[in-house]
């Protein structure tokens, strides 16, 4: 029975620091579980080799002696290694195109391949994630954006000004405490006469909901039903000293394109008889939160087109869009693709179609950095590893030797094996068609 387990050091972005394993875990694995822990050396990792080291792990340059490795981001090819089993974020299950030639070889070399992504419940709720991270990074570089976007649309004295981009602070408690600080300014000071109300739209209301409104609720603000916000004109003048929050679910976003009532059950089943009823509500909108889950069979809620005919009209009241999906060209069409967390905000001309790095220029701000909770690791890092405890004694000691009806693993782990000795498992067989593309 094997008792040892890798942590890889991550290697697919120069600014990835995050661990999938924390030291205060691996001290637990060791100390309670009675595994072995094998640690490569990171020289950029949030934690030290030191500290994995104190934690009782080894530090080696390589896992080649390691036959259970756990990672975050996709493997390098190159690095992938015959027989093993891996643990990571492979980002394959949707048929990714750039992903396929690692999937691929993973079954070349007889790997078996357990993805974070599909460790689910019986409802298929995900049970391992880093979403509300994502959502609380997300928020704290959307409202770092949104302070200089208005300095270069000419208010060089927004209090949103004295927020940094979340990578900036040394732990999420720093962040909160400076962004309160600015909560209070707001309360006493106002915003600019000119842009109030500052209103936030939050699509969705998961885990990356969530985490951006746990950081927005740190701003003093006020929460308008979707109904509401469409009737703002028609209020009597707003307090600028408050922000004005409105969380979008599914039926406020999609109509029936026939004109029949809103099914959540079949929207899921059925996306091409919805269309989009978004656009309704973006004139009322300073800034977007994009959280919601979305793929192609899906209605956009953002198009070029609609950008185009809105700034055809004059300046749209929408100025940043925080976009923490992060799918190119998805429900927002003008995120032509994820950012970097050292280049995270372009301005996206409508009449171009082009994206300008940075903040001047004509157009939308938007933010689509696509490793967001890697702006704050230590946090972020802690909080997936305590969300993995309980998976990660089973992981090691399954015997994947065995058919796959007769693996030793829970049923969420299970639900998450998608290639078992280097075939693909039952309920991904139909990644074989795309697997088919790859030369």
């Amino acid at each position: 029975m094997n008792r040892t387990i890798g942590i890889r050091h991550e290697d697919k972005y120069a600014m990835e620091r995050r661990a999938a394993i924390a030291p205060c875990m691996v001290e637990k694995l060791i100390r309670k579980k009675q595994l072995q822990v094998l640690v490569q050396s990171s020289p950029k990792r949030i934690f030290t080799d030191d500290e994995y080291r104190k934690a009782g792990a080894n530090i080696q340059s390589d896992l080649k002696d390691c036959p259970v490795i756990f990672g975050l981001k996709e493997i390098p090819i190159e690095s992938l290694e015959a027989g093993k089993t891996y643990v990571f974020f492979s980002h394959v299950i949707k048929g990714q195109p750039y992903n396929m030639p690692m999937l691929k070889r993973l079954m070349d070399l007889g790997c078996s391949l357990i993805d974070y992504e599909r460790i689910v419940d019986e409802q298929n709720k995900r049970l391992i994630f880093f979403g509300k991270y994502a959502g609380i990074a997300g928020m704290i570089n959307t409202f770092w954006a949104l302070g200089q976007r208005l300095r270069v649309l000419g208010y060089p004295d927004n209090p949103f000004l004295e927020i940094q981009q979340a990578h900036k602070y040394p732990s999420l408690s720093v962040a909160k405490k400076q962004i309160s600080a600015v909560g209070r300014k707001i309360l006493e000071r106002g915003l600019p006469e000119q842009v109030a109300p500052i209103t936030i739209g939050f699509t969705g209301y998961g885990n990356v909901s969530t985490g951006a409104q746990e950081i927005a609720n740190l701003l003093p603000s006020m929460e308008l039903e979707p109904e509401e916000l469409l009737k703002l004109d028609q209020f009597q003048k707003l307090p600028n000293n408050f922000l004005y929050k409105t969380v979008f679910r599914e039926n406020h976003m999609m109509r029936h394109i026939a004109g029949g009532p809103f099914d959540l059950n079949d929207y899921y089943q059925n996306p091409e008889h919805y269309e989009s009823d978004f656009e309704k509500f973006i004139p009322r909108l300073s800034v977007l939160l994009n959280g919601m889950y979305w793929d192609a069979r899906y209605p956009r809620i953002v198009t070029k087109d609609y950008v185009k005919k809105a700034f055809s009209q004059g300046v749209p009241k929408l100025m940043v869009i925080g976009d923490v999906t992060c799918d190119p060209n998805g429900s927002v069409e003008i995120t032509h693709k994820g950012t970097a967390i050292d280049d995270p905000v372009f301005v996206y001309n409508p009449f171009t179609e082009q994206p300008t790095m940075g903040f001047e220029g004509e157009g939308l701000s938007v933010m689509a950095v696509d490793i967001l909770p890697s702006e704050l690791p230590r946090d972020a890092s802690e909080f997936f590893s305590n969300a993995l405890e309980n998976y990660i004694e089973p992981i090691a000691i399954a015997d994947y030797s065995k058919p796959f009806d007769k693996i030793c693993l829970p049923a969420p782990l299970k639900r998450a094996l998608i290639v078992h000795k280097g075939s693909l498992t039952p309920a991904y067989k139909y990644l074989e068609g795309h697997l088919e593309k790859v030369k």
